[in-house]
């Protein structure tokens, strides 16, 4: 009987552990967006990035919304997908991609859209909101939060726009900003890269360290009772 309570104790251990882990790698997964430049009135191309389904459900249709402060954009053509610029008036409110052949869950792709950013948002949040329609289901990414709160469920992929910069009219530099920026997001997907190689170890060690434990607590008590 104290066998078997050691085993069960040291298997739930193991795996509230691993739960724990886990959790924050799920409440991870979203659309995520990295411009070439942040600066008032400057050109700026938006990559959106993902590399999920919908609940494992591949990926048939990204729908963008476009923020009112911006006029117009202008998608990038990728061969995975037929796109549809929906437009209302004199201005472009969404961009639509369907993907030729469903995203399978678990394959990452990126989405960019090249556009001007207005001249007065320096400070402004601008969301870009996608709804990700699936073969079943959907995911819509259009919550923002409040200044203070918890990120939401389901956050809206946002940036946002910094002071405009001395050069090229006050306008900035795409090349400039886009190098920190690909400095910054070279250092995020390092750290991420690292984060989960730590945590896959730190599982693997922690697994091994409790299956240890059991063997030894069952040699010890066979050798007592022997």
């Amino acid at each position: 009987m104290t066998i078997r309570t050691t085993t069960m104790a040291a298997t739930a251990l193991a795996g509230g552990v691993l739960l724990a882990l886990a959790a924050p790698l799920t409440a991870s997964a979203h659309v995520g967006v990295t411009p070439t430049s942040t600066a008032a009135g400057s050109s700026t191309v938006l990559t959106f990035a993902f590399s999920h389904g919908c609940a494992e459900s591949p990926t048939a249709k990204l729908t963008f919304d476009i923020p009112e402060s911006i006029p117009s954009v202008s998608p990038t053509l990728n061969p995975n997908y037929t796109i549809e610029k929906v437009v209302e008036g004199d201005r472009t409110t969404q961009v639509v991609y369907t993907a030729i052949t469903p995203i399978e869950d678990g394959y990452r792709d990126t989405i960019a859209l090249s556009m001007r950013l207005p001249d007065d948002a320096a400070g402004e949040t601008l969301a870009f909101p996608v709804l990700q329609t699936c073969v079943e289901g959907e995911n819509d990414w259009s919550e923002v939060a409040e200044e203070g709160e918890a990120e939401p469920e389901s956050p809206a992929p946002t940036i946002v726009v910094t002071e405009a910069t001395d050069e090229a009219g006050g306008h900035g530099t795409a090349a400039t900003v886009s190098d920190d920026h690909a400095e910054s997001a070279t250092d995020v997907a390092a750290t991420t890269s690292d984060d989960t190689v730590a945590r896959v170890l730190g599982i693997g060690g922690l697994v091994v360290g409790t299956v240890g434990i059991v063997l030894a607590l069952t040699a010890r008590r066979r050798r007592a009772d022997g």
